[in-house]
């Protein structure tokens, strides 16, 4: 049987751990953002894909931007191949954008690459 002091410092532990993770679960969804729709268009200078989702960066008129676009699987679902995210691509955003005074992020509902629209989020109103 456990002891008093032995259950409060494992209860102790559970919620050190969960604030400890709160911020990277908190951003991981679309509360961080502005409900308001944004669009942006650059051209792509840094590409890094992968889960929990892709971060593309692109340059619009001398100002880095980060697009966050879909996990893989969201991204293949959209038509949207990793080859089509390469650097040098021209590429509109529409999405929302960070909640945060002066950080340039935007998390990706659709992207248009090449006049091709690759609708990420089709389950979300536009």
């Amino acid at each position: 049987m456990l002891s008093l002091r032995t259950g409060f410092l494992r209860g102790v532990l559970v919620l050190a751990l969960g604030f400890i993770s709160l911020p990277s679960w908190a951003h991981h969804g679309w509360g961080w953002a502005t409900d308001e729709e944004f669009e942006i268009s650059g051209k792509i200078v840094d590409v890094k894909l992968g889960n929990p989702h892709g971060e593309v960066s692109i340059d619009a008129n001398g100002e880095r931007w980060t697009v966050e676009v879909g996990q893989p699987y969201r991204n293949r679902e959209a038509g949207l191949e990793s080859g089509f995210l390469k650097k040098g691509v021209m590429m509109t955003v529409h999405g929302h954008r960070s909640a945060r005074e002066g950080e340039r992020l935007v998390k990706a509902e659709r992207v248009v690459i090449d006049g091709v629209s690759y609708n990420l989020y089709p389950d979300r109103e536009s």
